[in-house]
């Protein structure tokens, strides 16, 4: 029989058990519950939600709020993705996850939003938000009006990080629709979500998610978070074929754990969502700009690139003269084309091998070029240019323009716009050339491929089946780590949309592109 004093020991143990069951384990529930929820991202429609509106630590999922403000300010070219930002005591001083900067130290702004967005690096997160609006404070305002803007009602920002702090709520409601605004929004910055690594400047830096990025067919997002007042977060977003989910997560007991769930969500939301869907994108906020405050004096002077106006070259007079009248009425004509091309560019010929006339230059008329098929010409328009009509022998042009004259005469094929009736002046004519790119700075990609050839035979394919947007756009593969990239640009961000609507509604994988970030 046991000891009385073995007894006590034993039933103390028991207690001790007891109490710390019965205390830690009701605070480590109440620190990070479960809420989710599924949204369908073409419609916004919710497919499935559980809490989804009970405020919660959102951890690091914060940083897609501070990344989203972040490309709204270049877009509106209040901060460039070249910008040097210095970094500051308090964002150095930021706790892990980091980047690893320095204070006083120097980096572009393109790096900061890589590390923040690829490894969720906290003091690169507070320098992106002290470089666009002054201090963390300021940025932390500008993040809550846009929130607002969003319809995100039950969401405080108070940092740029997600790092816990009294007040700094959110739901998985609110970060699914913020997860739509990041998509919708700025498809030409998604592809950042993406990466496995990335180069930050000073570091090269791995993704947070790659497991399940890895592991899910079609996963290409977004964001994870992790604190121990959170637990395990994560909005994730897959695209299949047309079909496009959103899945939030929070309150994750780990990283296995939390994975195993977006998965089971993600699969229940493509069974749940419908093939075809009609695309209604989300309505982008207007920026909620914050002044810096008045103990920090910032004198920044950006200047914008971008053409404001485009202006076209306006159009020759058409000529006057009854003979010119005669002949540029016999070009329009296609039963007499290739009877008034050949003579013109036999007087042409002559001319040039004649002695040169010391002579004023006169007009000389240039009909257009014609296709090369042989007609007889209408009796009607023959009699219009019969031999008892005046017309005006060619004479050499100027040396400054001999070489054009040679070239009209060696390629016909190369036909100018309409005919122009040129007249030779006391001094040349200076002609300069006026952009009219219109911005057309943006793009589309259409998937990325194996091979150089396979990525340009997409390319040749999607043009052939979408030449009315695709008009003009220069087909361009570039090489990446991963594959090769098949790319149209040089279009307008209109014309980009478009394109990429029109070619989803096809059934083709696209997204638009800008300046690489």
């Amino acid at each position: 029989m046991a000891s009385r004093p073995g007894q006590l020991a034993l039933s103390g143990l028991y207690l001790f058990a007891f109490l710390i069951v019965t205390l830690f384990a009701p605070i480590s529930a109440a620190a990070a519950p479960y809420a989710a929820m599924v949204m369908d991202a073409r419609t916004g429609e919710v497919l499935h939600s559980r809490n989804a509106d009970t405020r919660l630590h959102p951890a690091s999922l914060t940083k897609m709020m501070t990344l989203y403000i972040a490309f709204q300010a270049i877009e509106r070219g209040e901060i460039t993705l070249d910008t040097e930002v210095r970094i500051s005591r308090n964002a150095a001083s930021e706790p892990p996850s980091k980047l690893g900067v320095r204070a006083g130290q120097t980096i572009r702004l393109r790096y900061l939003l890589r590390a923040a967005a690829v490894k969720s690096a906290n003091d690169a997160a507070t320098a992106i938000g002290e470089a666009i609006a002054g201090s963390e404070e300021a940025f932390a305002t500008r993040m809550n009006r846009t929130a607002r803007a969003m319809g995100m009602r039950n969401t405080n920002f108070i940092n740029a990080h997600g790092l816990t702090q009294s007040g700094h709520m959110s739901t998985a409601r609110d970060m699914s629709v913020l997860g739509r605004h990041v998509i919708y929004d700025f498809p030409q910055y998604y592809n950042l979500f993406s990466r496995r690594t990335a180069d930050a400047g000073i570091a090269t830096v791995r993704h947070t998610n790659r497991r399940w990025l890895d592991a899910y067919d079609g996963g290409d997002g977004i964001k994870t978070g992790y604190t121990r007042a959170a637990g395990f977060n994560l909005v994730a977003s897959a695209q299949r074929g047309q079909e496009r989910i959103i899945v939030t997560v929070f309150g994750g007991s780990s990283t296995t754990a939390r994975n195993a769930r977006v998965t089971e969500l993600m699969d229940m939301g493509f069974n749940r969502a419908p093939s075809r869907a009609t695309v209604r994108r989300p309505n982008p906020p207007a920026a909620m700009l914050t002044s810096a405050p008045a103990t920090q004096s910032r004198s920044v002077t950006r200047k914008s690139g971008l053409v404001s106006r485009s202006l076209r070259p306006v159009a020759r007079p058409l000529p006057t003269s009854p003979v010119a009248e005669i002949l540029v009425a016999a070009a329009e004509t296609p039963a007499v084309d290739d009877v008034l091309n050949d003579a013109i560019n036999a007087a042409l010929v002559e001319a040039m091998a004649e002695p040169v006339p010391q002579a004023e230059p006169e007009t000389v008329v240039v009909a257009e070029a014609a296709p090369e098929t042989v007609a007889t010409p209408d009796p009607t328009i023959a009699s219009l240019i019969a031999t008892d009509t005046p017309v005006l022998t060619p004479h050499l042009r100027p040396a400054s323009l001999q070489t054009t004259a040679v070239a009209a005469v060696e390629a016909p094929a190369a036909k100018p716009a309409a005919p122009v009736a040129v007249v030779a002046d006391a001094g040349p004519e200076v002609v300069t050339r006026i952009s009219t790119s219109g911005g057309r700075h943006w793009g589309v990609n259409v998937g990325r491929y194996n091979s150089r050839y396979d990525a340009e035979r997409v390319l040749l394919r999607v043009a052939l089946n979408e030449m009315s947007t695709l008009d003009g756009a220069l087909r361009r593969v570039v090489q990446r780590s991963g594959g090769f990239d098949a790319n149209f640009m040089g279009l307008s961000r209109e014309g980009a949309d478009l394109a990429c609507r029109r070619l989803q509604a096809r059934g083709t994988t696209c997204f638009m592109i800008g300046s690489e970030g």
